[in-house]
């Protein structure tokens, strides 16, 4: 497995973790439970997105996609 992306934030990963699960792509989000264990601290650092060797190109590409998002204007 290869790291492909480190969320700000445990909201932003299960986002990207969700997307990346709804393609088909198996994704392990590592650092969860030292998330806990800091208490108040920011989790900078911490959390991480990987996924399988074969799946890296694809995967890194939809994290790009989604972090590139611009909200829709709603009338």
């Amino acid at each position: 497995m290869i790291k492909v992306y480190s969320p700000e934030n445990l909201v932003e990963a299960q986002c990207l973790k969700d997307l990346l699960t709804s393609r088909r792509i198996f994704c392990h989000l590592a650092g969860v439970d030292l998330i806990g264990a800091m208490g108040e601290l920011p989790a900078i650092g911490l959390l991480a997105l990987y996924v399988d060797d074969a799946d890296a190109g694809l995967a890194k590409e939809l994290i790009e996609d989604y972090l590139d998002a611009e909200p829709e204007e709603v009338e």
